[in-house]
């Protein structure tokens, strides 16, 4: 990471997801998406981690999100390998929740999930850095868009699980971290977003 700023494979990356993220926005904002990705290269930037984990952390969507205009999850694939390497592309991919199983079944939103925690035990580093820093940003915004209401209702009715299946996501999401053996710096302020989701629910 520059010194004075954010490296030129960085500002690709800002780039490449601006272009597959375009008009798409925060659920239940009018809030750009990019500033999610965004706000994870922050994240992730300072805690010192390297070029190709930011990377990863702002394309961390883009496979997930953006199969639409064309693009299909191949493309995606291949564009992000060819861009930005095999590292961040298997990054990238260790934070993608599938839409199928290894047997190619389709896979149900809770499976999705299951899915998402049983690839965090052979995620690398990397990929276990990624899923952390995504968790504290989407934590701290439910967290922060929560104190700004009188309707936490509308806040809760944005995911599809409701307020108890969203606190117990996040929950889980720490516990699967620590249970593989994650004990990198940032869990501490994932654990604390996590509670205090848990508070305010």
């Amino acid at each position: 990471m520059s010194v004075t700023g954010y490296s030129d494979v960085v500002n690709h990356a800002f780039a490449f997801a601006a272009k597959h993220h375009d008009r798409q926005v925060r659920k239940g904002t009018k809030l750009p998406y990019l500033t999610h990705p965004a706000n994870v290269a922050v994240i992730l930037t300072r805690y010192g981690q390297d070029d190709e984990t930011v990377v990863a952390g702002i394309l961390h969507d883009v496979v997930e999100d953006c199969v639409r205009d064309g693009y299909t999850q191949e493309m995606l694939e291949q564009r992000i390998g060819e861009k930005f390497g095999d590292d961040v592309l298997d990054t990238v991919l260790a934070v993608t929740h599938r839409l199928q199983s290894d047997d190619g079944d389709p896979l149900s939103g809770e499976d999705k999930k299951a899915d998402y925690l049983d690839r965090l035990a052979v995620a690398g580093e990397r990929a276990r850095w990624v899923c952390a820093a995504d968790k504290i940003h989407n934590a701290s915004s439910i967290l922060a868009d929560l104190k700004r209401t009188v309707d936490s209702h509308s806040i809760w009715n944005r995911f599809g699980g409701g307020r108890e299946r969203t606190v117990r996501w996040y929950r889980a999401v720490y516990d699967r971290l620590a249970e593989v053996g994650f004990k990198a710096p940032i869990m501490t302020e994932l654990e604390r977003v996590s509670r205090e989701l848990e508070q305010m629910a």
